[in-house]
């Protein structure tokens, strides 16, 4: 059976000892100790579990640690940077954008990506862009003015 000895996760590299098929999300809860992306459904369909693979959105419970490589993870707890929480982050805070925070981490790390692709957004981009994330709590408002209010702050405004 094949086995991955590191993963490179927030910008640093970790030594693991894990079969090659397990789950990413599991490597990164249950190794590494990260357990911002969660378990929702397990299927790929709630996004609860989302981290970034070279800053491209993967959920995290498909993914086969034996995929990722050299690769690089970005999870929740990677965004901050010298104790300043990424920009989302902070929006989602300031228009308390959760309730429960289940889904939270997974929201974050998508809306990264989707800004990093589209700095200047409409709502109907943003909500399209979310689609595929699932909040149990329904604050999908709160969640577009996150994402609108980190585009402003990001890049200039949103459109």
């Amino acid at each position: 059976m094949a086995r991955v000895t590191h993963l490179n996760v927030n910008g640093t590299r970790h030594a693991v000892d894990v079969d090659a098929d397990a789950k990413l999300l599991w490597v990164l809860r249950d190794t590494l100790d990260l357990t911002g992306a969660k378990f929702g459904c397990g299927e790929g369909q709630c996004a609860a579990c989302t981290v970034l693979l070279d800053g491209t959105p993967r959920h995290a419970c498909l993914t086969r640690v034996g995929e990722v490589g050299e690769r690089h993870v970005t999870t929740i707890e990677g965004l901050e940077q010298n104790g300043k929480l990424h920009p989302l982050q902070q929006a989602f805070l300031e228009v308390e954008a959760m309730q429960c925070a289940y889904c939270t981490s997974g929201m974050i790390l998508g809306a990264v990506a989707f800004l990093r692709r589209n700095p200047h957004p409409t709502d109907a981009e943003i909500v399209a862009a979310m689609d595929g994330h699932l909040c149990r709590c329904g604050t999908y408002d709160r969640i577009l003015a996150a994402v609108k209010l980190a585009a402003s702050r990001l890049h200039g405004s949103a459109a």
